[in-house]
């Protein structure tokens, strides 16, 4: 259901030469000459498994008009093992010429970002794992500033990249409800997983006035169906493995297996686990309207179409949960500089784009998926039209000229200008004049129903970016 019609532009399998690992690089696409995805790490990775993942991200990227295209990098290790740091320098050596020019990766399972960072600073190619795009830009030294001082930033007691996928997630939900006629503050939801992705989805849900009558974690469901769970509490008792310290739960909370989160009487069900946790034989199981997806996969296409033929609407994951990719390009760009910003900016981004795809959606009774798919194949190849593919004729970074980005690039003029708009729009990178995250849609993009984010100053987390040209 969502595979592209493209083939991968690269695949690269690395052995390990101290021990069993092996790892996986997997570029599915270039857009402006460079892709990104994470590195992952875990026991019984696959190339098929990176492939899907990269797959997903050029989905990612184009849903939200970003000029870079998808890849995926992983490792199959275990991360727990006392040699798994060693395993990942070494891998990153293996794969360094991706590295150097063409592949921005990220923390993923099984890899903590500062893990990742430390890896790259230990193997030469500095103190970022964003090296590729750093390197392209005609001010490295300020770029490192910005990416170092946004990522260090905490809100809510959470960093950039733990708190914008979830919050993104906790958007697209508000949006479904409203475009299916469900007051927030009238909304039930219940979370699967309560790690870096559910926690910040619970947290941001119920700061804008949705019931969360439940989250699970691997010890089992906590549930509340008469007055909701208290998340802020819940998240203080959090380990950094997402699980819950029970001496927190108040008196009427109660403590469920694990797999009863499914049946509850809820209006949004939020995956956020585990792919694939959602299936053919347990869909049926699910009363609610909507289930938005925060994990990577979390509903197989079998189930996804049995809960279309019950009008239950599924929020895609490369819709729902690409707040922590988009946010961290936006940052590398200098579109945004706070983790406030980067949720403002996702709030104009998103509600539009789910707003759009759900009215599409209904009126051609297909998924969402398939809508989203659609737009975001388009987007890919309009951007590639415009800044190029595997060879970049339009500058990823304003201001930079293709001389500074490819050592060695003929002394001709280049083709095209980027231009970042203030951190205040909702726009992402205008091509021919176009919003290519909110133009390729035909109607219901317009924004209605809901206020500025600025309205909203107990929910979107932190202060606001400077204003534009003031950082």
């Amino acid at each position: 259901m969502q595979a592209l019609e493209h083939k991968p532009f690269l695949q690269v399998t690395w052995r390990d030469s101290e021990t069993p690992a092996r790892g996986y690089v997997v570029i599915d696409q270039l857009v402006t000459g460079i892709a990104t995805g994470g590195l992952r790490m875990r026991p019984g990775c696959t190339l098929d498994e990176v492939g899907a993942l990269a797959q997903e991200m050029t989905l990612k990227m184009g849903a939200f008009g970003i000029p870079v295209g998808g890849a995926k990098g992983g490792i199959d290790f275990d991360p727990a093992d006392s040699r798994a740091d060693g395993v990942r320098e070494r891998f990153l050596q293996g794969v360094r010429p991706l590295l150097e020019r063409f592949w921005v990766t990220a923390g993923d399972l099984g890899t903590q970002q500062d893990q990742l960072d430390r890896a790259f600073e230990q193997v030469g190619l500095g103190e970022t794992s964003f090296h590729a795009a750093v390197v392209r830009s005609p001010d490295e030294a300020e770029v490192r500033s910005r990416i170092r001082q946004a990522f260090a930033t905490r809100t809510d007691g959470l960093k950039l990249s733990e708190l914008v996928g979830g919050f993104g997630v906790a958007e697209a939900a508000l949006v479904a409800l409203e475009h299916r006629g469900i007051p927030a503050s009238s909304a039930r939801a219940i979370v699967q997983g309560f790690g870096t992705m559910g926690g910040a989805t619970a947290l941001y849900l119920s700061r804008a006035g949705v019931q969360i009558v439940g989250v699970t974690d691997a010890q089992g469901l906590v549930l509340n169906v008469s007055r909701g769970i208290d998340v802020e509490r819940l998240l203080s008792a959090r380990s950094a493995s997402g699980v819950i310290d029970r001496s927190v739960l108040r008196d009427d909370d109660e403590e469920r297996p694990g797999d009863e989160w499914l049946g509850q009487d809820v209006d949004v069900l939020v995956p956020a686990a585990v792919s694939h946790t959602i299936t053919a034989d347990n869909c049926d199981r699910i009363r609610g309207k909507l289930v938005v997806e925060a994990a990577n996969v979390p509903t197989t296409p079998e189930a996804e179409q049995l809960l279309l033929d019950r009008g239950v609407s599924v929020v895609p994951d490369f819709i729902a949960n690409t707040g922590a990719a988009a946010g961290a390009w936006w940052v590398i760009l200098g579109e945004v500089v706070s983790p406030a910003g980067a949720c403002g900016r996702l709030t104009s981004e998103i509600r539009p784009l789910v707003r759009g795809l759900m009215s599409r959606a209904d009126d051609t009774g297909t998924s969402m998926r398939a809508a989203g798919v659609r737009f975001a194949e388009e987007n890919s190849q309009r951007m590639i039209r415009e800044y190029g593919g595997a060879v970049a004729f339009r500058d990823l970074f304003p201001g930079a000229s293709l001389e500074q980005q490819v050592p060695g690039a003929d002394s001709g003029p280049v083709v095209g200008s980027a231009s970042t708009p203030d951190a205040a729009e909702p726009v992402a990178h205008p091509l021919n004049g176009t919003p290519v995250s909110a133009g390729g849609l035909d109607g219901g993009l317009s924004e209605t129903g809901r206020q500025p984010i600025a309205a909203y100053p107990a929910y979107c987390p932190g202060t606001a970016d400077p204003s534009p040209g003031s950082h």
